[in-house]
């Protein structure tokens, strides 16, 4: 479980470098065994028929994914993007987007590090659900890479003649 801070520290660093999450009105709810969860409420994510908008649904989605990673991997100071996503939308949601991003098996999570300490770049495949009110509304799953930057790589030791 991570404490108060830790989730306070993960929405502010979406709201300074994804700038769009602060329009969005995304905040940063729990995270723990069960996952990590964000919200957004649908007053500043509306569509025609004031319902959540289909691409903010995603957006949330895709940022719940990220930020389960960001906190997993912040040590590290890894870069990581989004390579694949797929989304299904099943009902409209009227009131809140809640996106719980699944917390991976730990092996798998295990071996994504690993990856990522020894090629100094890793995939993993996320699974979020959307929900209101206790309700699913659409599931997503998305494919994220991460990087080490160029100066957290680790070089092959070589001598020079």
């Amino acid at each position: 479980m991570h404490d108060a801070d830790e989730l306070a520290e993960a929405e502010k660093f979406l709201h300074q470098r994804i700038p769009l999450t602060r329009a969005m009105g995304v905040r940063v709810v729990r995270s723990g065994e069960a996952g990590f969860v964000i919200e957004a409420p649908v007053s500043a994510n509306s569509n025609h028929l004031a319902t959540a908008f289909g691409g903010s649904i995603n957006a949330v989605a895709t940022l719940a994914a990220y930020g389960l990673l960001w906190l997993e991997l912040r040590e590290e100071k890894a870069e990581v993007v989004i390579s694949e996503s797929a989304i299904r939308f099943y009902r409209p949601i009227r009131h809140v987007i809640q996106a719980i991003c699944a917390r991976p098996e730990a092996t798998l999570l295990q071996e994504f590090r690993e990856a990522l300490r020894t090629k100094s770049r890793a995939r993993l495949t996320l699974h979020v659900q959307v929900l209101e009110e206790k309700r699913v509304a659409a599931e997503f799953t998305g494919t994220f890479v991460a990087i080490l930057p160029t100066s957290s790589r680790r070089e092959p030791c070589t001598q020079t003649p």
